[in-house]
């Protein structure tokens, strides 16, 4: 959408009439619960989220708040400068959306409304509390520290117990507000755990922050008394400040996947075009299309809903969607996607999937389920780590028994340092984060993860098995040989058969009829024979040159034999003399199947073809493809057989393919991969589906699960080097609580941000 400027006295009527038809779909009632909901405790107030454009700065988020602040019935704006969104309360019948529009429009900017935030605001809610938690728990803590160095840097008798006193005072003052609101989810965690009888993450991580503050308290209102010696305020809010900056990131990271297509969302367009009865076009909301409506999707405007272009030719852009970074042609007849940019001519289309039937909803809900499962390994991770906890608090109850005699403040001290020193946050966070980022590359790659587990299986995998057609192949045939009688042209040949092929609707009719220019001749009297052929009468436009032909089986058109072996699909065409031509036919090799197997081949895997077609078509294909092993002729079950083999040779296999024969294989392979084309069945099988159809996406796929493998390897060391080291140490008393927390948190922050790395994009060799 372009951003117009206007002067701030120009009002909504001077805005261009395409922008005041686009803004006056939004003030139909009926549209309002698309991107508003009610006010709870305010009757007659609606709550609605626009996305701006043209946002830059912190200047802009405050003029776009005076730009629809000063608006009749709005009572309240906020607006999110990172994520480039405002959020409205206003009053049905003071205020109108297309007044907002144009506001924006006079102030510089262009705004969408925004339904999907309305979804997405519990979940961003909880980010900005988390950031809230974090922080305070930050301000606390600096404050805390500044009272906390002279004790730890003043010689004895440096500090009068007046001046010790009221640090500690300050410092107790100062921590209140970091146990109630930072700690919280850790408590509620806690509590939750122990109402389920169980023993969980945030057991320990509770018990040792309430067991410092408790002592610090003690100690700080009976400085004489026996745990007077000492205090760890400084401790509990360093601890609290790391740990929820881990966790912080760990949402970051997690919110990256579960929300990578959220701004795909708002690229979806309000209203649109639609052709009505009359052959004219009038604005529409996006949400009252049906499936056959013929929509006009103007250049630089977003195509709102699945479907095939009617007219026009344009080059559009998918990237978002499929991962395809080259803009595509579409003409008439090719299909297009919700949510892909219209970059260059007028295109009509006709509707043929609408809301969540758009292959842009399947897509996020293939990321919604992704991003709630847990890998095999965290699910290990996290069946040890209860009796794991188990043990940490007996470690901690028997080394405060311990020091206890000698000195009940040190005791207490070590008690709280192996409570947190060993807490296993790091080892819980060391495969989750690592998928979680992988599986949000893989998305932004246009792969999508419909199994978290299975990016731990495709670090195993040394064979890759193709099907033929539909994965290696395009879904179409082409001539790639034409024999004629003699004193025929080959190109009058080829012209003819078009011309009669194109009446049928057989596959290797229609491969003719796209191989050869049949402008110049009138086909009539078209006559189909089921399994043998067409014939008609085909002339020129002036009726002359009348003749019957015959297009289909050697049989059928009196072909002559030959000695030659047929090596794929063959058409013969022929008038009431006899025959006049042959066409060899042959499967189209995708433009990126050869490319995607030289780079397989670099990486170390071992590439094969698996088909049910006959066994000279596959060995053809695979020579073209450059594949060594090939097998033809494999029925279903021949399939699965030949899996089960190379899986009990020791083999990890990926299988790609994209038929309804392909589900059982699909499903017996340790990683299955579909093409974005796949069937349903074949998608319901696969671990990863390849929305747009890339065969290198296959070989980034490879990749990108063997970086994650050694991603989380050294997360998995990293955490059982950390707490092989310092759980010793805290339990001979040389570690002390502040140190056990900034290493617990320092651990878990080096684990997420180790596997934030997997977020940046493979390059594929």
């Amino acid at each position: 959408m372009q951003t117009a400027n206007f002067s701030a006295g120009v009002g909504p009527a001077a805005a261009p009439s395409a922008d005041r038809a686009r803004w006056a779909v939004l003030d139909d009632p009926a549209e309002w619960t698309s991107f508003s909901r009610p006010v709870t405790g305010r009757d007659g107030w609606l709550e609605s989220y626009l996305a701006i454009d043209g946002m830059h700065c912190v200047a802009c988020s405050l003029t776009v708040e005076q730009a629809l602040g000063g608006l009749p019935g709005v009572d309240a704006v906020q607006v999110n400068g990172a994520t480039a969104t405002a959020r409205l309360l206003w009053q049905p019948g003071c205020s109108r959306p297309s007044d907002w529009m144009a506001a924006l429009q006079r102030a510089g900017y262009a705004a969408l409304a925004a339904g999907d935030l309305l979804s997405a605001a519990p979940r961003q809610q909880a980010q900005r509390l988390l950031l809230w938690r974090w922080l305070v728990a930050g301000f606390c803590m600096m404050q805390v520290m500044m009272y906390a160095v002279p004790a730890y840097v003043a010689a004895p008798g440096e500090i009068t117990p007046d001046a010790q006193a009221l640090l500690r005072w300050a410092s107790w003052v100062l921590t209140l507000p970091v146990l109630p609101f930072s700690c919280w989810p850790f408590f509620a965690a806690a509590l939750r755990d122990l109402r389920h009888r169980r023993i969980g993450m945030d057991v320990p991580v509770s018990l040792g922050i309430l067991i410092a503050f408790g002592a610090s308290t003690a100690a700080t209102f009976e400085p004489a008394g026996l745990l007077g010696a000492e205090v760890w305020y400084d401790s509990v809010t360093m601890f609290v400040f790391f740990l929820l900056s881990g966790r912080l990131l760990e949402q970051r990271l997690r919110d990256r996947t579960a929300g990578s297509l959220e701004a795909l969302m708002r690229r979806l367009p309000d209203s649109v075009e639609r052709q009505d009865a009359g052959g004219g076009f009038r604005r529409v909301a996006v949400r009252s299309l049906a499936t056959g409506d013929v929509i006009r999707v103007l250049p630089g405007e977003v195509i709102p809903a699945d479907g095939r272009v009617a007219s026009g030719e344009s080059r559009v852009d998918e990237a978002l969607l499929t991962g395809e970074s080259t803009p595509l042609q579409r003409g008439p007849g090719s299909a297009v996607i919700a949510g892909s940019h219209n970059l260059s001519g007028l295109l009509l289309v006709q509707v043929e999937r609408v809301g969540p039937e758009t292959r842009y909803a399947g897509m996020v809900a293939l990321m919604e389920q992704a991003s709630v499962q847990k890998p095999q390994l965290a699910q290990i991770a996290d069946r040890i780590a209860s009796p794991f906890l188990l043990l940490v608090l007996l470690a901690s109850a028997g080394a405060a028994a311990w020091w206890w005699p000698v000195d009940p403040a040190h005791a207490i001290g070590v008690a709280v340092a192996v409570l947190i020193v060993t807490c296993p946050c790091a080892l819980s966070l060391a495969t989750p984060a690592a998928t979680l980022a992988a599986a949000g590359t893989l998305a932004r790659q246009g792969v999508m993860v419909r199994r978290l587990q299975a990016l731990e299986a495709c670090a195993a995998v040394d064979t890759v098995v193709f099907d033929k057609t539909g994965t290696l192949t395009e879904d179409r045939m082409k001539v790639i040989l034409g024999t004629t009688a003699p004193g025929v042209a080959p190109m009058e040949a080829g012209e003819l058969a078009a011309a009669l092929a194109q009446h049928s609707l057989h596959p290797v009719s229609r491969a003719v009829a796209d191989s050869f220019s049949s402008s110049d001749w009138v086909v009539t009297e078209v006559t189909e024979v089921a399994g043998r052929g067409v014939r008609g009468r085909v002339g020129q436009a002036d009726g002359s040159a009348q003749r019957c032909l015959f297009l289909g089986s050697a049989s059928f058109c009196r072909a002559p034999a030959t000695d030659r072996p047929v090596t794929g699909p063959q058409v013969h065409l022929a008038d009431e003399k006899g025959w006049l031509a042959s066409f060899a036919l042959d499967e189209t090799l995708r433009a990126d199947a050869v490319p995607a197997v030289d780079v397989l081949h670099t990486l170390g895997y071992r590439v094969q073809l698996l088909s049910g077609d006959q066994r000279h078509a596959v060995n053809r294909l695979a020579w073209r493809a450059g594949i060594k092993w090939r097998y033809g002729e494999r029925s279903p079950e021949g399939k699965l057989d030949h899996v089960r083999q190379l899986q009990a040779q020791g083999h990890g296999v990926a299988m790609v393919g994209d038929g309804m024969n392909d589900g059982p294989v699909l499903a017996r392979a340790d990683v299955s991969v579909a093409m974005g084309q796949a069937v349903p069945l074949a998608q319901a099988k696969s671990d990863f589906v390849v929305l747009g159809g890339q065969l290198s996406a296959v070989a980034t796929l490879l990749q990108l699960a063997r970086r994650t493998k050694s991603v989380v390897r050294q997360n998995l060391c990293w955490a059982a080097l950390y707490n092989a080291v310092c759980v010793p140490l805290a339990v001979l008393g040389f570690m002390p609580p502040w140190l056990a927390g900034l290493g617990m948190a320092g651990s878990s922050l080096l684990v997420v941000l180790n596997s934030a790395r997997l977020a940046r994009t493979p390059a594929t060799h």
